[in-house]
């Protein structure tokens, strides 16, 4: 048994030493029970898990010699209806309250509605704290206001379109005004990421520290988990970057979806500045 989805960017922040609330919509089925269970384990609050009529969503991995060859999942991706939804909203206000960042994961199973996304971005903002976007395409264009905006490459291509040269600077700094956010973070794989700072008018270029890398999965919820980590702490978008940056390094040399402690993160900097 393995978290993934939005309970792996929960297990990522409880990993390097933050507290976490996952708010999340759940079935009625014993998927649900074992969920409640592994974020027990973590120390991870389960109070903002909504009962709705679907099944928890369920990934099950065929694997021989640590290569995936089938996935069977068992999920529903249509939108919750409003009662849900509300409930949702409401597990988000109370999640928010006690918070000092605010982390939107987008799988596209139909949790973040337009409406969800848009009452929690301004909740957020109402008081104060950053919004970390982790997107897809369904609702790409719904995160105005957030603080940062983190697609990576192809799902930025997706939506806007592979016409556009987005490995220029002025590209990504319009993407980020287009899209109302404060911070555009597109991470590109091997090639590190590109942050490109709404408010300073500038791109920066974080190169990769990986030594080697073993496994992707899970990397991008790594990152996720500690951008949000370093806002709620006070970190500029720029300092947020480079240490998640360094997280993921760290993360795409173990297999699978795992979690990364900060004396890993420390670790992997000294390592980089001994050269």
């Amino acid at each position: 048994l393995a978290l993934g989805g939005a309970a792996n960017v929960a297990q990522n922040v409880v990993a390097l030493g933050a507290r976490a609330r996952l708010v999340a919509a759940v079935g009625r089925d014993a998927a649900a029970g074992q969920l409640r269970t592994a974020l027990d384990h973590l120390g991870a609050s389960t109070a903002g898990l909504v009962e709705v009529d679907r099944p928890t969503t369920t990934k099950t991995r065929v694997v021989a010699r640590a290569q995936q060859l089938l996935r069977f999942d068992e999920e529903s991706d249509a939108n919750l209806d409003d009662a849900e939804a509300l409930r949702i909203k409401n597990a988000v206000a109370l999640a928010v309250d006690g918070a000092h960042a605010l982390v939107l994961e987008d799988y596209e199973k139909g949790v973040l509605t337009i409406d969800v996304i848009d009452f929690a971005i301004r909740h957020a903002t109402e008081r104060g704290i950053p919004v970390v976007v982790d997107p897809k395409t369904r609702n790409y264009y719904a995160y105005a206001g957030a603080t940062v905006f983190k697609p990576n490459r192809r799902e930025l291509q997706v939506a806007r379109g592979t016409a556009k040269d987005f490995d220029a600077d002025a590209t990504l700094l319009a993407e980020a005004a287009d899209m109302n956010v404060g911070a555009l973070l597109l991470t590109l794989g091997e090639h590190g990421m590109a942050l490109a700072e709404r408010g300073a008018g500038v791109v920066h270029r974080i190169p990769t520290t990986a030594r080697e890398v073993y496994d992707v999965v899970g990397a991008g919820d790594t990152v996720t988990a500690y951008l949000a980590a370093m806002l709620a702490a006070g970190a500029t978008a720029f300092e947020a970057a480079v240490v998640a940056n360094f997280a993921a390094g760290v993360e795409v040399g173990k297999s699978g979806a795992a979690t990364v402690s900060a004396a890993e993160v420390r670790a992997a900097y000294d390592q980089h500045v001994a050269g």
